[in-house]
């Protein structure tokens, strides 16, 4: 299994909306690199859920529900979506503050390029998320 962060503003997608729907496509990602890690999602992989520009916050925790399919709001096939449900809201959420002051994350995807809205995270990664939020 892999893992993933995903990233979406709480005024334009909000983990609750998540909740809400029970399922979501993930679409409108336009960075070649987000594209190279949708398409390197599988059934079942884990993923964080972030929000950015407002709560800025690691705040659940979802999964890959249908693997890389055509974009549906793309007017060409170059770009894919994949389809997402939630799995548990974390019990505290890990703020990007707490992240950057953690050494074992200093090599984080959200610490060195935080800008990138899909990004991979290592085990390691992970599991040191999951002990900040209380999960483990």
């Amino acid at each position: 299994m892999n893992y993933w962060l995903i990233k979406s503003e709480p005024s334009v997608y909000s983990w609750d909306d998540l909740v809400k729907e029970k399922q979501t496509i993930w679409s409108g990602v336009r960075n070649y690199a987000a594209r190279l890690h949708l398409r390197a999602m599988k059934k079942n992989d884990e993923l964080f859920f972030y929000h950015s520009n407002e709560d800025v916050a690691i705040v659940g925790i979802a999964k890959v529900a249908k693997e890389a399919y055509s974009d549906p709001t793309s007017e060409t096939d170059a770009w894919v979506a994949v389809d997402v449900k939630p799995v548990r809201k974390l019990k505290t959420s890990v703020s990007l503050s707490m992240v950057k002051t953690n050494k074992k994350l200093s090599g984080m995807a959200l610490v060195r390029i935080s800008r990138l809205s899909v990004q991979p995270v290592t085990a390691e990664e992970w599991n040191q998320v999951l002990t900040m939020a209380g999960e483990k």
